[in-house]
């Protein structure tokens, strides 16, 4: 039962998300559209998909986290980043930025990954870079996740008694930067 509420309402909280972003965009009036780069396309791309995960991360621990014998958010979320990986839309995972993965996998690869936590840890909330892979270009962007409520601490006991917004994580992306 708690799976179909969980589903339910990941649907529900991205739906109306992206159903907004495509309506008008973020704080915009129904406007016509200025012309952007698809550089800045990409970085608001990235953005948005940043809010719907994180906001869906929030509610999900608020509403369906209870304990250590729950599912944690961050579970459920790395599957849904494997699942939009395969579809081809883009690439998400999470990063440590305490030196201490909960899991080996999340730690930061050599190279943007560990540029980019180092520049969150020094107070930046996002860094990205632009790189090309078999003529192709690609958004690579890192932004941010502190600890945000005290249910974290069920499944992460080191992270009680940071300072607050203290970057604990981050989510990466690698996004397509398409004309």
């Amino acid at each position: 039962m708690k799976r179909t509420k969980f589903v339910t309402l990941v649907a529900i909280a991205s739906t109306i998300a992206i159903s907004s972003f495509l309506a008008n965009g973020p704080g915009q009036a129904a406007d016509p559209p200025k012309a952007i780069t698809p550089l800045e396309r990409t970085r608001r791309e990235v953005r948005m998909l940043d809010d719907i995960y994180k906001t869906s991360i929030v509610l999900i621990t608020t509403h369906y986290v209870d304990g250590k014998d729950s599912l944690p958010a961050g579970s459920a979320f790395k599957a849904l980043f494997e699942a939009v990986k395969k579809k081809g839309w883009h690439e998400v995972r999470l990063l440590d930025a305490t030196g201490d993965p909960y899991e080996p996998n999340n730690a930061p690869k050599e190279g943007f990954e560990q540029r980019a936590i180092a520049k969150l840890l020094a107070g930046q909330s996002a860094y990205d870079e632009v790189v090309t892979e078999e003529g192709k270009q690609y958004l690579l962007a890192a932004t941010a996740i502190p600890v945000v409520m005290d249910k974290c601490t069920l499944c992460h006991e080191n992270y009680k008694g940071l300072p607050a917004g203290k970057a604990i994580g981050a989510l990466g992306y690698k996004v397509p930067i398409l004309d």
